[in-house]
C-alpha cells in the first residue's frame, strides 16, 4: 500500500480525464456548502491545490485519482439524464420526466441535495421532484432526501428502494452507528486539512459532507429482476443485487434513454468487500455473479453506464469490458483467497501473497483507493473463517494494554523501545517502526516523545499510500496522537432515520444500550400495547439482558406485566427519547419505566483509538 507508483502503470492514457470532464455544464461558484446556521457543510474549492504536480507527500497514483474525483458541478451524461458530481462524497443523478424530475441517491446531506438541485435547475429549469430513487442502503445515497422532498412524498411523489432497504438502513446506522462514526472520521480524514501533506479525498469522492441527515420513507418496493415501473412517463427496469456492496441494493435500466446505472456495484476504483469504518462482511463471490447477470440481463440495451459515484462509461462495448473487468476483480479476489486459507494460509499471510493478474492490475479501475486487496483478502478470509487463525497462541492473547507492557518490558523499557522503533523507522522499516512505537503508546500513554514518533511514522506511512481511507486513517492517527479525540459532526442516527425504525428495531436499538452489570439483578416486565399497530411488545429486562416479543394485541401473555403502556408508535419514539408520559395510558407502577430506562447508557462519541 505504501511502494512507489508502478513505473508500467498507464499514465499517459488519459480517457478517464476525457470521461469525468465530458458532459460538463457549469460548476458550483462558489464551491461551498453551509447549513442555516452559515456553518460549512462541504468546501469543493478546498481541493484547488491538486491543479499543481502531485508532491512527494501523495502517491502519485491516488493523486491522480484525487483529481478526477474533485472535479464538480452539473454533467449531462445523455439526453434527459444528468448528474451532479462532486458535492458531497456521492452523485446524485436527476433524470427529466414527463411533468418533472426523478432524483436518483439525493447524496448524505439535505443542504448538499438542495445545492445540487439548484444547481440543475438553475441550467435546465424549475422542474418539480416527482420521483426519487435509491439505489442502495448507505446513507451517502438517501441522507440527503429531505434537500430535494422537504415535505416528504406528499402529493403522491413515488419513492423507489430496494426490497430490504429501510431495515437495513436504518440498522447500520443505529445498532453500532456510534462505533461505524468514530471509525468513520478515521477513514474519510473528516478533522484532517486539505492539501498535500493531509487529506485528498478518499478514492471514491472527497469527503462526506457534515450537513443535516433525514430519510423520506420508501412507498414503492422493487422485490425482482425484470421488475418495471414507470415514474413520471420514465420507464426503469431493474436488476436486485442483494448482498453486494450493500446489502439492499439494485441496478436499472432506463429504457428509452438507453443509459443504465450500476449504483455502487461497478466503480472506478477496487471497493471494499469490508469498509474500514465496519459494517458486515460483503459477499465477493455474490458481488461478481451479479455483475456477470448486469451483463446478461441487460443485453445491448444501453449507451452509457453511470454509477453511484465516479464518472460515466460510454459505449457498449467499453461497458461490457468496464463490467466485466470489475466482475474478474472481485471474482479473483474471492476465488484466490479461498484457494490459497485452503492451503493453511492465514488472512494476512494471503494478504501477502495474493496478487492481481497484470491486466486487472494495470486498470485504472480496478486500483486500490478506496478498498484495498490487503484488506479486502482479509475481509474474505474473515467471512469463511472468523477472526481465529487457528493457531492456539492466538486463542487467548491479552487485551492490547497487557500485550503492549510485556512487549515493552521485553524490550529493556520504554527508551530502548523508542530508540529500537526509530532505528526502523529510519531504515524503512515504517510498518515495524509503527507495531513497536503502537507498544509503547499503548503501555506508557503519557509517553509524549512516543507518541510523537508514532505520529512521524503514520505520516510517512500515510504519504506513501496509494488507497486513500488508508491514508486518512494513518493521517487522522498522527492528528489525534499530537492533538487529542473529537467527537464527529454528523449524525446518521438522527431523528427522522430513528424515526423509520420498527418498533421491534426501536427495542433492539434499546438493548444494546443496557448497561447489563448495572442490570444484574433487576428483573422488569413492562408491556407496550402499540394502538396504530395493534401489537403487544413485552418487555423483559432479565441478568442484564433486555428482550422482548411481539404478539397481537389482544393477547395478554402470563404473568402479567408490572407496568402496560398503551400508546402509538410515534408517542413510544417520544417516550425513548425523554418526553415523559404526558398523554400515554398506562396500567400499573410507572416506576418500572423509569427503572429500565436508568439502565440505558449514552456512547462515547470521541472514544480512543490510536490510544488507550
Amino acid at each position: 500500500m505504501t511502494a512507489p507508483a508502478r513505473d508500467d502503470l498507464p499514465f499517459d492514457d488519459l480517457t478517464d480525464f476525457e470521461n469525468a470532464d465530458r458532459g460538463f455544464i457549469a460548476a458550483l461558484v462558489p464551491g461551498v456548502i453551509r447549513d442555516g446556521e452559515g456553518r460549512v457543510v462541504h468546501d469543493g474549492d478546498a481541493y484547488a491545490f491538486l491543479a499543481d504536480d502531485c508532491p512527494d507527500s501523495a502517491h502519485p497514483s491516488l493523486w491522480r485519482q484525487a483529481r478526477l474525483c474533485a472535479r464538480q458541478g452539473l454533467y449531462e451524461v445523455t439526453e434527459g439524464v444528468y448528474q451532479v458530481r462532486g458535492l458531497d462524497l456521492s452523485n446524485m443523478t436527476v433524470v427529466e420526466g414527463t411533468r418533472g424530475v426523478i432524483v436518483i441517491d439525493p447524496l448524505i446531506s439535505a443542504e448538499c441535495a438542495a445545492a445540487a438541485l439548484a444547481l440543475y435547475r438553475e441550467h435546465r429549469g424549475q422542474r418539480p421532484v416527482t420521483g426519487l430513487i435509491y439505489t442502495h442502503s448507505h446513507v451517502d445515497h438517501f441522507g440527503g432526501a429531505r434537500g430535494v422532498l422537504p415535505h416528504g412524498s406528499e402529493g403522491g411523489v413515488a419513492v423507489l428502494a430496494p426490497e430490504g432497504f429501510l431495515e437495513h438502513a436504518v440498522s447500520e446506522n443505529v445498532y453500532a452507528g456510534n462505533a461505524m462514526l468514530r471509525r468513520a472520521d478515521f477513514m474519510y480524514g473528516t478533522r484532517l486539512p486539505k492539501g498535500p501533506r493531509g487529506q485528498i479525498g478518499t478514492g471514491l469522492g472527497t469527503v462526506i459532507s457534515t450537513g443535516s441527515t433525514g430519510l423520506v420513507a420508501p412507498n414503492v418496493d422493487i422485490t425482482r429482476t425484470g421488475q418495471e415501473e414507470t415514474v413520471d412517463g420514465v420507464r426503469f427496469v431493474f436488476q436486485l443485487t442483494p448482498g453486494t456492496e450493500a446489502p439492499a441494493e439494485m441496478n436499472f435500466l432506463l429504457r428509452e434513454q438507453r443509459a443504465l446505472c450500476v449504483a455502487e456495484n461497478a466503480n472506478h476504483t477496487l471497493h471494499n468487500v469490508l469498509t474500514l469504518r465496519g459494517a458486515l462482511v460483503r459477499d465477493a463471490r455474490v458481488w461478481a455473479r451479479y455483475l456477470d447477470e448486469t451483463i446478461d440481463v441487460f443485453g445491448d440495451m444501453y449507451d452509457v453506464a453511470f454509477g453511484s459515484h465516479h464518472w460515466p462509461t460510454w459505449g457498449r462495448e467499453n461497458v461490457v469490458r468496464f463490467l466485466g473487468e470489475q466482475r474478474d476483480l472481485y471474482a479473483y479476489l474471492h476465488d484466490q483467497t479461498l484457494r490459497l486459507l485452503n492451503n493453511g494460509l492465514t488472512g494476512p499471510e494471503i494478504a501477502e501473497e495474493l496478487r492481481l493478474p497484470p491486466a486487472l492490475e494495470n486498470s485504472w479501475h480496478a486500483r486500490g483507493y478506496y478498498g484495498s486487496l490487503s484488506h479486502n483478502v482479509k475481509a474474505v478470509y474473515q467471512r469463511y473463517m472468523g477472526w481465529y487463525d487457528g493457531n492456539p497462541a492466538h486463542l487467548w492473547e491479552h487485551p492490547p494494554v497487557e500485550l503492549a507492557r510485556r512487549y515493552v518490558e521485553l524490550g529493556g523499557g520504554a527508551e530502548q523501545v523508542l530508540d529500537k522503533a526509530r532505528a526502523y523507522a529510519d531504515g524503512g522499516d515504517l510498518r515495524f517502526a509503527a507495531t513497536l512505537l503502537n507498544h509503547l503508546v499503548f503501555a506508557d500513554p503519557d509517553n509524549t516523545a512516543a507518541k510523537e514518533a508514532l505520529a512521524t511514522v503514520y505520516d510517512r506511512l500515510g504519504h506513501g499510500c496509494e488507497n486513500g481511507t488508508w491514508r486518512n486513517f494513518y493521517l487522522t492517527g498522527a492528528l489525534e496522537l499530537r492533538e487529542g479525540t473529537a467527537a464527529v459532526e454528523i449524525d446518521t442516527a438522527g431523528s427522522e432515520t430513528t424515526s423509520a425504525l420498527t418498533v421491534s428495531m426501536l427495542l433492539d436499538s434499546l438493548a444494546v444500550r443496557i448497561d447489563g452489570p448495572r442490570a444484574w439483578n433487576e428483573h422488569l416486565t413492562l408491556d407496550f400495547v402499540v394502538i396504530d399497530e395493534q401489537r403487544r411488545h413485552r418487555v423483559n429486562l432479565h441478568h442484564g439482558a433486555l428482550t422482548h416479543r411481539s404478539m397481537p394485541v389482544h393477547h395478554t401473555p402470563k404473568p402479567h406485566a408490572g407496568l402496560t403502556l398503551i400508546l402509538t408508535r410515534p408517542e413510544l419514539l417520544g417516550l425513548l427519547s425523554g418526553q415523559g408520559l404526558a398523554g400515554i395510558e398506562t396500567d400499573g407502577d410507572t416506576e418500572l419505566l423509569a427503572r429500565l430506562l436508568s439502565y440505558v447508557s449514552e456512547p462515547d462519541k470521541a472514544f480512543p483509538v490510536v490510544t488507550p
